[in-house]
C-alpha cells in the first residue's frame, strides 16, 4: 500500500474507533514447533488483541529527558482522546520486539534500528526532529570559540591554539570529530588532542572539566548532568544535529500492537502544527532552541496534505 493511502487509512480507522466502534481482535494462530537454530524473537506467538485506547511509546532517553515527547504526547492525548504510555530506554528495540511498544523513537543511526526494520518488526523510519550536540568547553574559552555557529572553524581554533580537547569515545562523536579534524586541515594531534579510548559520556565530561578541555556531547544529557565547570559554547551548526525517527511496530510480527493508534500518533507528530511546536520546546532552564523539526525530510507523498 502506498504511504499516502496508508496515512489516510489510519486516519479513517481512528475516526471510526473514536466514534465508538469496537476494534476486532487480531486472529489467533498456532505456534509451530521451533527449529533448534531459530532465534526466540522470530518465533510466532498467539495473537493478542490490541488495546485500541492506548498507544505505547518507547524512546531513547534524550527525547524524554529533553521534554519533547512528554510535551507532544500531552497534546496528542488532548486531540485524539487516546491514552499514551511513555518509557525511556537505551534498549528500546528489545522492548519493542517483546511486544511492549507500538511506536519506537530513536536516533536514525541507533545501533539496533536497522536490524529491527530489516527483520520485519518495524515499518520504515519516519524522521521527526533532531536534537543538538554541543561543543562544550571551559568558561575561560582559551580558543575563543564561544558563540560560533561553524563547528569546523571552532575546531580549527582549538587545534591552532593547542587548547586541550578530549574525545568523547562514542561512535557518533568520534565520527563527527574526524570530519572536523579533516575540515581543520588534519593538524598534528600531539600536545592537545586526548584520545585514549577510555572516556565516554558522563565520564568524558568529568574528565574534560578536570583538564579545562573542550569536548562534544549531546546538549540534553549535558544539561541533565548539571556540570558547572563546562558550558555549551558552539551550537547551531547543522553538523551538530542528530535526527530522531519514529518506527511503527508491525502487528503482523508482534502480538498486541495497536497499529491504528500508532499510525495516528505518527500522523500527529508529522503534522505542520506539531512540527512548528517542536521548535518551541525547551529543555528546562535552557533559552536556546533545543529541538529542530525534521518531518520535511520524509518523502512528499507521505506528508500531510492539510
Amino acid at each position: 500500500m502506498a504511504d499516502d493511502d496508508e496515512s489516510r487509512t489510519r486516519r479513517d480507522l481512528l475516526r471510526w474507533a473514536a466514534g465508538g466502534a469496537a476494534l476486532a481482535a487480531l486472529s489467533g494462530c498456532k505456534k509451530p514447533t521451533p527449529r533448534p537454530d531459530e532465534p526466540p524473537r522470530d518465533e510466532p506467538t498467539p495473537a493478542v488483541a490490541a488495546d485500541a485506547s492506548l498507544v505505547r511509546v518507547v524512546s531513547v532517553p534524550t527525547a524524554v529527558e529533553g521534554g519533547v515527547l512528554p510535551d507532544l504526547l500531552g497534546r496528542f492525548r488532548e486531540q485524539s482522546g487516546l491514552r499514551t504510555e511513555l518509557v525511556a530506554s537505551d534498549d528500546l528495540y528489545a522492548l519493542a520486539r517483546a511486544g511492549k511498544a507500538d511506536v519506537a523513537v530513536s536516533h536514525y543511526g541507533h545501533k539496533h534500528a536497522e536490524q529491527f526494520v530489516m527483520d520485519g518488526f518495524g515499518e520504515w523510519p519516519r524522521t521527526l526532529f533532531s536534537n543538538q550536540m554541543a561543543l562544550l568547553g571551559p568558561k575561560a574559552d582559551p580558543a575563543g570559540v564561544r558563540g560560533l555557529d561553524d563547528a569546523g572553524e571552532a575546531f580549527r581554533r582549538i587545534a591552532a591554539s593547542k587548547s586541550t580537547f578530549v574525545l568523547n569515545d562514542i561512535d557518533g562523536v568520534r565520527y563527527l570529530t574526524e570530519i572536523l579534524w579533516n575540515l581543520a586541515g588534519r593538524p598534528e594531534r600531539d600536545g592537545w588532542f586526548i584520545d585514549d579510548r577510555a572516556h565516554r559520556r558522563e565520564d568524558a565530561i568529568r574528565f574534560a572539566a578536570e583538564k579545562s578541555a573542550y569536548v562534544f556531547w549531546g546538549l540534553t544529557p549535558f544539561l541533565r548532568s548539571g556540570n558547572a565547570e563546562l558550558e555549551p559554547l558552539v551550537l547551531g551548526d547543522p553538523l551538530l544535529q542528530r535526527m530522531l525517527v519514529s518506527i511503527l511496530v508491525k502487528a503482523a510480527k508482534v502480538p498486541g500492537v495497536n497499529m491504528v493508534g500508532a499510525g495516528a500518533l505518527q500522523d500527529f507528530l508529522l503534522s505542520p502544527i506539531t512540527q512548528a511546536h517542536v521548535r518551541e520546546v525547551r529543555y528546562p532552564g535552557a533559552a536556546r532552541v533545543t529541538w529542530v523539526p525534521g518531518g520535511r525530510h520524509n518523502r512528499t507523498a507521505f506528508l500531510p496534505k492539510k
